[in-house]
């Protein structure tokens, strides 16, 4: 007998009486409200002259995390990776008083951007959010991003023009700004997309998030304006991720999807299976045609090097190398880590000319989490990323709860994003990063939604069972 649960029919009927006066309460704002605080702190890191205010945009896209950390309570739970995750940051701070650790600013200025990246794992489940919550952070996260790949698209389309000033830091280095450039078809030298950020290439995290979240719209949606823009935002992501030629997010974008597919298949909604994997084809194939229209060759170029040899072989030409590295050279050197600050942002902001150590050179997640924390940084946080997945596996596979039929299709979606994260872990350090912070909100917030949802199907079931049984 086969213990899987079959996956509902799709239910978008009006729901019952009884649900219906309790979901009167209004949804909770704190989630939503925090994440277009977060995106509007981007968008404002693009007005001409914020120079003196960067810094202080950048601490406050994590500061936000961690007011409400400090200062939001409620009367939810915790999530089952949160006690895991707490020992990880108590290793990032016992770091900060590490010998190693090159300045007291800067140590505490890098235990705290990895608090804040953590920080909604422990704020979000306090609070009590209901289904419409998760759709109103998928819709926001869709719109922005879908309107940042667009953006993306068409300063390729219009070289020098819709392009916002690039990152000091990236402008700086002048030696590295023609790697950041794509020639169009027309022989003009464009950077790569930038979307609504400061950084050529950046538009390529807006195509996966506009592929994604598509994907989730046109899995709970039915009606055809919807299912349209939900195909012409994968239409959208599919050519700004091939303009931005990042191919690990390229690669991250094809695991989210197969994901996805996989795990339709597992609950036997073929009719969903048929018409996502068509469409995410044809999309696909849409969107490389529009690439290399606009840029062909090096769109071309750039995706025949996933392909030219073996994926083990590609993996360790591009980023494998420094697995090699940190296994041969600072593994054995710092296997309890070597302190904090010695590289990424927080090394630039706030570490003195001279603290990163030369031989220090982190690419990789996993080169991060040794360096800072060693072997037990990297253990324990990857303990609660395994813990955090395994929590929204556990929504995606269960039947949908009365009065939220949409609820295992966000799972779907958040844990396919979520695999995605997890395996960029070995391409780029993300948990130090928004989409690392995004990570941590979504998986949090799917958590906290199906508690809710499970505790409201069971009160609403509890009334109609009650005369049955006396």
């Amino acid at each position: 007998m086969n213990a899987r649960p079959s996956f509902p029919a799709p239910t978008f009927a009006a729901p019952s009486a009884a649900p219906a006066a309790k979901r009167e309460r209004r949804p909770d704002p704190w989630v939503p409200a925090f994440m277009v605080f977060v995106l509007l702190c981007g968008v404002l890191l693009l007005v001409p002259g914020i120079g003196p205010l960067r810094m202080a945009l950048r601490i406050a896209t994590f500061g936000g995390s961690l007011v409400l950390l400090a200062g939001l309570r409620g009367r939810g739970g915790i999530h089952p990776a949160a006690p895991v995750g707490l020992l990880a940051m108590l290793v990032v701070v016992i770091q900060v008083m590490s010998p190693g650790t090159t300045s007291l600013l800067a140590g505490t200025a890098h235990a705290t951007l990895y608090l804040a990246v953590m920080g909604p794992l422990f704020w979000v489940p306090r609070l009590d959010p209901d289904v419409r919550v998760i759709q109103r952070v998928a819709l926001i996260l869709w719109v922005f991003h879908t309107a940042s790949a667009a953006l993306g698209v068409l300063q390729v389309y219009f070289p020098g023009q819709f392009q916002p000033q690039i990152s000091a830091v990236i402008a700086n280095r002048k030696d590295y700004l023609d790697a950041l450039m794509i020639t169009t078809t027309s022989g003009i030298r464009v950077f790569r997309p930038m979307g609504l950020t400061d950084l050529p290439g950046g538009a390529a995290i807006s195509g996966l998030y506009a592929v994604l979240f598509g994907t989730g719209f046109f899995l709970t949606r039915r009606t055809p304006w919807t299912i349209a823009a939900s195909a012409l935002s994968m239409v959208i992501g599919m050519t700004c991720l091939y303009l931005s030629q990042v191919r690990a997010v390229l690669v991250m974008t094809g695991i989210a999807v197969v994901m996805v597919v996989a795990i339709l298949i597992w609950r036997r909604d073929l009719m969903r299976v048929w018409a996502l994997g068509g469409t995410a084809v044809a999309m696909a194939i849409a969107g490389y045609g529009v690439a290399v229209a606009l840029a062909g060759p090096s769109v071309a170029k750039r995706v025949a090097t996933l392909t030219a040899s073996r994926p083990g072989a590609v993996y360790y030409h591009e980023r494998g190398h420094f697995f090699t590295e940190l296994f041969t050279n600072i593994l054995p050197k710092s296997p309890f880590g070597m302190g904090l600050g010695h590289w990424g942002m927080m090394a630039t902001y706030f570490g003195r000319p001279g603290d990163a150590s030369p031989g220090v050179w982190v690419e990789i997640q996993w080169a991060g989490w040794i360096v800072d924390g060693g072997i037990p940084l990297a253990l324990f946080y990857a303990t609660a990323l395994v813990m955090a997945l395994w929590a929204a596996w556990k929504v995606a596979r269960a039947p949908a709860p009365a009065g939220a039929p949409e609820l295992p299709f966000w799972g779907i979606i958040v844990l396919a994003y979520g695999v995605g994260a997890f395996a960029l872990t070995f391409s780029y350090p993300i948990f130090l990063s928004q989409p690392g912070m995004e990570f941590w909100l979504l998986i949090s917030l799917l958590y906290a939604v199906a508690r809710h949802e499970r505790r409201r199907a069971r009160l609403a079931a509890a009334p109609a069972a009650a005369p049955a049984t006396a």
